[in-house]
């Protein structure tokens, strides 16, 4: 009997890492080895510096469905520590695709419940199509979104994370667009192949390690008071990229009207 893995990971000779949630006969929904599976994988993939782009997606026809009902139900027989410590595994899951250095990008198709939203926004980009079904809904069976809540936050605001996350209300891909959890809506899978393509060029034209950089960047800023530290921190690390050999090449590359060496 052969026994599929619950994620996926294959590598392209051009640099991008398909990463596939691979429960199609349990649309998807996480358990504690899909857990453990992406977390391993999202762990390779902080430290392959061949790695430019890496794309998740769902086997079949669904997203993600969020937590499997089997597992939910082991977890309710745990105890307190055992519950704990199997929610922390989610989170750290969560916090290495977030923290990934390259661009991260989710093709949400069908639908994409509780952590399936998660894994949604803690990537740099989102794209869905308009149909798509999109709910937090573990107010319904007395949870709260805890472990996707800081990303999920980010997203879309505080005022439509109370919203949503209260209501368990389900909404389709053109308000996920409309608040941020989405980026770009397309129509069908030809529409999303198309912007998948076209994401991959923009990913494979930028320096793999000012993109690394730029989005500790973000992290580094985000939130805080444009005062002088602030300033003289930002104007200390764009001194640091320029004197870089990306930043040097960049400029010679610009200069000179040819491609960057990174640029493929």
């Amino acid at each position: 009997m052969t026994i599929e893995n619950s994620a996926i990971l294959e590598l392209t000779a051009e640099g991008t890492a398909l990463v596939t949630l691979n429960r199609p006969a349990k649309k998807n929904a996480f358990d504690e080895v899909m857990i453990d599976e992406l977390s391993s994988i999202f762990e390779t993939l902080r430290v392959s510096d061949n790695v430019r782009l890496v794309v998740i997606r769902g086997a079949g026809d669904v997203f993600c469905a969020g937590g499997d009902l089997e597992w939910m139900k082991r977890q309710a027989r745990h105890d307190f520590e055992d519950n704990e410590a199997d929610s922390y595994e989610l989170a750290v899951m969560l916090n290495r695709l977030y923290h990934l250095p390259q661009i991260t990008l989710a093709l949400v198709e069908g639908a994409a419940f509780g952590g399936g939203t998660g894994i949604i926004a803690a990537c740099d980009y989102a794209i869905a199509t308009k149909e798509t079904k999109f709910c937090f809904s573990e107010v319904r069976v007395g949870l709260t979104p805890a472990n996707i809540s800081p990303y999920i936050i980010e997203a879309v605001g505080v005022r439509n994370a109370r919203a949503l996350f209260t209501t368990a209300r389900q909404f389709n891909g053109e308000y996920a667009k409309e608040i941020g959890l989405i980026h770009e809506v397309v129509e069908d899978k030809n529409q999303m192949a198309t912007s998948e393509e076209a994401i991959a060029r923009l990913a494979f034209a930028a320096a793999p390690g000012a993109v690394a950089d730029t989005k500790l960047l973000i992290n580094s800023v985000k939130g805080r008071p444009i005062d002088h530290q602030l300033m003289r921190e930002t104007a200390k690390k764009m001194a640091i990229r320029r004197s870089s050999d990306e930043g040097r090449e960049g400029l010679t590359a610009f200069l000179e009207k040819r491609p960057p060496f990174w640029s493929k």
